[in-house]
């Protein structure tokens, strides 16, 4: 990323502590995600995205050729207004947006409420299928599963995973099952075996490390810091299946690393929308 000074903010107090380099798209689809998914069928000209992405250091031509990209996959539609190009979500990205609206704001990172439910995902794809094999892999871990044994997959909890298999296309290559474990089953080697514990854990510690000393800083810009708190924090827990708490080591960090996390976001959220609010010129979104 290279530094774009949109709106005088060169020089300013640095918004964030130093983190992981987020790409491009996890900032835009945080963008969306923020200040266009519940504002109705709208889309955003490409120079305040431009704006509100140099803000956070992502220059116009990294910008652009992601826009492009997101067009490319689906995930954004492009609507022309005189000489203007505008940017509006597709019904895939407003439904991927949602389900990590749910995951970030409404699923707290530590599960303390499991009832010992289990559900298993094993499938079988002709060889040939490598981009669906990738794309169940990468669905099958946003929704908390880990590898097993070969072939099958298992994440705690009875979830509902037919409206992954349906939009892949591959129900007729897999089973789904719901079980408990039995008693000669130890639960927390399992858990061991599946997750690399010590991975996820180290995330959340550098997350709160990074982070903490921000609590209570309203020095930088809002807009900036919200944008990278809730990027980085998706990727921090996209990867995290959410396991028993009570399976896990007693200092388990995801607890105060979340805490952290939604202090800074209740200190930046409000300020943030005022700043999009001047920052952002909006249109309706016509049906593609």
């Amino acid at each position: 990323m290279n530094p774009a000074d949109a709106d005088g903010y060169a020089g300013a107090v640095p918004d964030a502590p130093a983190g992981p380099q987020l790409r491009p798209q996890s900032l835009l689809l945080a963008f969306f995600g923020d200040h266009v998914l519940e504002e109705g069928p709208l889309c955003v000209y490409s120079g305040s995205i431009i704006d509100v992405l140099g803000r956070v250091d992502v220059g116009e031509q990294a910008v652009r050729s992601t826009l492009t990209r997101m067009v490319n996959r689906g995930l954004l539609q492009r609507q022309r207004q005189g000489r203007r190009m505008y940017f509006g979500l597709t019904p895939h990205a407003t439904q991927i947006l949602q389900n990590g609206r749910t995951r970030v704001w409404h699923t707290s990172a530590v599960n303390d409420d499991w009832n010992g439910t289990w559900t298993l995902l094993g499938f079988s794809l002709p060889e040939a299928w490598q981009r669906q094999r990738h794309d169940l892999r990468s669905r099958l871990t946003w929704a908390g599963f880990g590898l097993l044994y070969s072939g099958l997959w298992i994440a705690p909890g009875d979830l509902d995973i037919s409206e992954i298999v349906a939009e892949l296309g591959i129900a007729a290559h897999v089973k789904i099952f719901h079980a408990r474990a039995d008693a000669a089953t130890d639960i927390d080697v399992m858990i061991r075996d599946t997750w690399d514990l010590e991975t996820i854990a180290a995330r959340y510690t550098a997350f709160e490390k990074r982070w903490t000393t921000h609590v209570g800083d309203h020095s930088g810009d809002p807009l900036a810091t919200h944008l990278r708190l809730v990027a980085e924090w998706l990727g921090t827990i996209r990867t995290d299946p959410r396991l028993p708490a009570r399976h896990l080591p007693a200092n388990w960090p995801a607890r105060s690393a979340e805490e952290i996390f939604r202090r800074i976001a209740d200190q930046t959220a409000e300020p943030a929308r005022r700043v999009a609010a001047e920052l952002l010129e909006t249109a309706p979104l016509e049906s593609a």
